[in-house]
């Protein structure tokens, strides 16, 4: 337990954190990256270099020393961080490090001055208070899927099965178990961990499922990203036949059972979650909107296979929106940016209903405002991230 005098101290750096924060948090992933080989597969470099990471840790740290007092108030931060990081294999002994890079960063950014002796003690407790929580839960779930049906621990070796073009960018990859045994029923939304060596170095991705797995298969849908090392890789070097190491199912952005309406929002490559979500929803008798955004048609992927289940399917109503027309490829619904009031057009008139939505940041960020604007309560309107997570503004 932190002292009440721990607490104090920690939520005394808060405005620190709130100007320098990302500063701080940078000079630790430098610090930690280069000293402790070990843990760089645990990050995505990409997210490194954008600055991506450094703030949504920092944003995470914050968050922590502000309600340091009441923790439930962190809401699904905790939630998000948990499964994030069980679908990379984060363990205990990663923990240690990451607490004598962040005291060593807290001191040689902020100085002796302000990182007095009580200010590192404070911060080392409120360290070792948060790593224990998710130590606890992260155990627990590893736990959870090890004992599941189809479940295990770490990373079993999966066969590509098959490998299709989806769209100029996208391509699809169906894994099955090389042991040929069951595997972890996947809840729609979920995202699975996988393991690549590259280079002769590790690296570790997670990929949204972009169908259901009641087959006995996984399926991830890739873009393929300029200069992304996974995902090239991936396009260029994974083959049916070919062997990886997959960990086992993770994520709470999952679709929840309900009698509202359905409406499902995503730009671009964010489509992958909502098509697991879309083959669950329309076995039941729920009304689903599907709401696609793509820069043109030549990128959109899955198009056939969603009009084709909306012919079958007289619950599901689907709407396209390119940002540009080129000329080719079948017509979007609309051409341009999807606008508030074309949102609000393609929604159901009962605003009681459940959003879901995936893409980019900005575009997120648009569609969460609109939906509020339109009358949708926040509470049923839900998202994720692609990267590190962090706050929608």
């Amino acid at each position: 337990m932190l002292s009440v005098q721990d607490r104090a101290i920690v939520k005394s750096t808060v405005p620190l954190l709130e100007s320098g924060g990302e500063a701080l948090i940078t000079h630790f992933y430098r610090m930690m990256l280069s000293e402790y080989p070990e843990v760089r597969p645990l990050f995505n470099q990409a997210h490194q270099a954008s600055g991506d990471q450094p703030r949504a840790l920092a944003n995470g740290v914050l968050m922590y020393a502000r309600h340091i007092d009441q923790l439930d108030q962190l809401g699904d931060l905790v939630a998000k961080i948990i499964n994030k990081h069980v679908a990379l294999q984060i363990l205990p002994e990663h923990y240690p490090i990451v607490g004598t890079c962040l005291l060593r960063a807290i001191a040689e950014v902020l100085g002796e001055e302000i990182a007095t002796p009580q200010v590192i003690a404070a911060w080392g407790a409120a360290y070792g208070q948060l790593a224990d929580i998710l130590i606890g839960a992260e155990t627990s779930i590893y736990d959870q899927k090890e004992q599941a049906p189809g479940g295990w621990r770490g990373a079993r070796e999966f066969i590509v099965a098959a490998k299709v073009e989806e769209s100029a960018e996208i391509t699809s990859f169906y894994f099955e178990p090389a042991d040929k045994g069951p595997i972890l029923a996947a809840e729609p939304g979920q995202y699975i961990g996988m393991k690549l060596i590259l280079d002769g170095e590790e690296i570790r991705r997670n990929y949204s499922l972009s169908s259901l797995s009641d087959n006995g298969q996984y399926r991830i849908s890739v873009k393929r990203e300029i200069g992304g090392r996974a995902s090239n890789h991936l396009h260029d070097q994974l083959h049916v036949g070919s062997s990886i190491q997959l960990f086992p199912p993770s994520g709470e952005f999952t679709l929840t059972a309900s009698d509202k309406p359905l409406v499902l929002i995503s730009g671009g490559v964010g489509i992958t979650p909502t098509l697991a979500m879309l083959e669950a929803a329309l076995a039941t008798e729920r009304p689903v909107h599907f709401i696609h955004c793509a820069r043109n048609g030549s990128v959109h992927a899955f198009r056939d296979w969603i009009d084709g289940l909306a012919e079958r399917h007289p619950q599901l109503k689907r709407f396209y929106c390119y940002a540009e027309d080129d000329g080719v490829s079948p017509a979007a619904d609309k051409v341009g940016l999807l606008s508030q009031e074309q949102l609000g057009a393609w929604l159901p008139q009962q605003r009681d209903l459940d959003a879901y939505f995936l893409g980019p940041k900005g575009f997120m960020a648009a569609i969460k405002r609109h939906l509020k604007a339109l009358g949708v309560p926040e509470k049923q309107s839900r998202y994720e991230f692609f990267g590190p997570a962090s706050a929608l503004e």
